[in-house]
């Protein structure tokens, strides 16, 4: 039996999960997770196979809580669950740990068979993603200025272009608002990039 942990900030998705999942003879879903915090909660205190992770969730999340959750239980399989098709979003996924990286729009079709996979000791990524890990490997491959982001400042990236503030992107990270602002000024001198409409225009460009 694969036991399996959902997490998603979102009820009536985690309660549809629940029924995809629910169908299958060999897959149990042993609990559910609203946040980063119950996310960690559930690591420490139960025992299971797969985390499903939605990457956008309130507190800790994305990036940082897969590093988080990979040096806590090494072992622990994780697959992102993601409305982000951007294959930047599952690279970076699968670099800080994931096993496997599925789109919400492809859950209904694909998710189960993940979930094997990765219980398996497998991993299930597109082939553009396997394209991009590989072409990350290798030392004179041309990298998109965005690919040179630390974690932390795509993810500040991600949120500020989503339309959020300085201020909300902050609280979504738990992060102060000058660390963030710091975040800021950085990514965008790494993006050559010196006002806010031009780093939308930037993120629309490359699909981020």
């Amino acid at each position: 039996m694969i036991r399996v942990v959902v997490a998603d900030d979102h009820t009536i998705l985690r309660e549809g999960l629940r029924q995809l999942l629910g169908g299958e003879a060999d897959i149990e879903v042993v609990a559910e997770a609203g946040d980063g915090h119950e996310v960690l909660a559930r690591v420490r205190a139960l025992a299971f196979d797969v985390l499903l992770l939605d990457m956008s969730m309130p507190g800790k999340s994305g990036i940082e809580l897969i590093k988080q959750v990979k040096a806590e239980k090494p072992k622990l399989r994780v697959l992102v669950l993601s409305m982000h098709e951007e294959k930047q979003y599952a690279v970076r996924a699968i670099k800080a740990g994931a096993s496997g990286y599925v789109t919400k729009d492809s859950a209904g079709t694909q998710l189960v068979t993940a979930i094997r996979r990765v219980a398996g000791g497998g991993a299930f990524i597109t082939a553009e993603v396997a394209e991009q890990l590989a072409l990350g490997a290798m030392p004179d491959a041309e990298i998109a200025p965005h690919g040179r982001l630390s974690d932390r400042e795509f993810e500040v990236l991600r949120l500020l272009v989503a339309g959020h503030t300085v201020t909300e992107t902050a609280a979504m990270l738990n992060l102060s608002g000058k660390t963030v602002s710091t975040h800021k000024a950085r990514l965008m001198e790494k993006l050559g990039i010196d006002n806010q409409a031009d780093l939308v225009r930037y993120a629309m460009k490359h699909g981020l």
